[in-house]
């Protein structure tokens, strides 16, 4: 697979300074991970965060991870263009995986759709004349503020193609992952051994008081924390991630003008039939 780390970028921050300055932070947080450019810069400049978190949702040791790459960096703080309005990640890892990292906290009411789509494309990686065999394995993760299906909850689910009368697992090549962060209290015991919860916690926490409690003893929260602090302070960031929240905003307020519309053509369908079923009531009289 080819992949372009030209763009890449690398954050490096002066321990000693980083540690004074988030032992001196407090208040709100600016933008938390669950903005999507805060998640995405985050993850993209900090490779022992990024590593951390696949880790923790793949259930995987730190040694069983030899490289760990994202193959569609951006360049932090550009303003985006149209076709850069998906910030999901690409990660490659040990060469052998492709894993699509989201993050979605607006529901615009097609994941399931969106999901598959996403996670087809990263499974198309066969080059041509290669055999089957080499195709490499894909997971789509994505992380949700919302939950998906009302009448199942879940904080963690996993999503693999199936016989459906005897659950044999057709393929564990293609993989779909959820975590709804509106759910964290649904966490299994699994989930919490391999930290997932605390992820999750870390990314919806609103004080920088939040963040170091839990940043205290998980050396991977401690580093991502100080990624957040770092592009707090770098002005072009806040004013993407600023205009991410005001494009989703606009989405939600679209999403809420056409259910309104949708309302409208339902009531004025009913008073249609309404007034044809009394019309043909009428002729009949007659």
């Amino acid at each position: 697979m080819t992949k372009d780390t030209s763009s890449c970028t690398t954050l490096t921050i002066n321990p000693d300074y980083a540690d004074t300055l988030f032992k001196n932070a407090h208040g709100p947080i600016p933008y938390n991970m669950t903005n999507d450019y805060m998640f995405r810069a985050v993850l993209q400049s900090n490779n022992k965060v990024l590593r951390g978190l696949i880790c923790s949702l793949l259930h995987l040791d730190e040694s069983q991870v030899q490289s760990v790459e994202i193959t569609n960096p951006i360049i932090l703080g550009n303003a985006l263009t149209d076709k850069e309005v998906r910030l999901d990640i690409y990660v490659l890892l040990n060469n052998q995986c492709i894993i699509n990292l989201e993050m979605q906290v607006s529901n615009q009411m097609n994941w399931p759709n969106r999901s598959l789509l996403y996670l087809s494309r990263s499974y198309d990686n066969l080059n041509h004349g290669s055999d089957y065999k080499d195709i490499i394995p894909a997971i789509h993760i994505g992380f949700l503020n919302y939950t998906l299906f009302p009448s199942h909850p879940e904080f963690y689910a996993t999503y693999k193609m199936m016989n459906v009368k005897n659950h044999h697992i057709y393929s564990g090549n293609f993989v779909l992952n959820v975590i709804d962060l509106s759910q964290i209290n649904l966490a299994t015991e699994e989930d919490k051994k391999y930290h997932i919860d605390k992820w999750a916690k870390f990314f919806k926490a609103a004080t920088w008081e939040e963040v170091r409690k839990m940043a205290e003893q998980n050396e991977y929260l401690q580093e991502a924390a100080r990624s957040i602090l770092h592009f707090s302070a770098d002005d072009q960031i806040r004013k993407m991630c600023r205009d991410r929240i005001e494009y989703h905003q606009d989405l939600r307020n679209y999403e809420r003008f056409i259910a309104k519309q949708e309302d409208i053509i339902a009531d004025l369908r009913s008073q249609v039939q309404i007034l044809t079923a009394e019309n043909e009531k009428l002729k009949s009289n007659l």
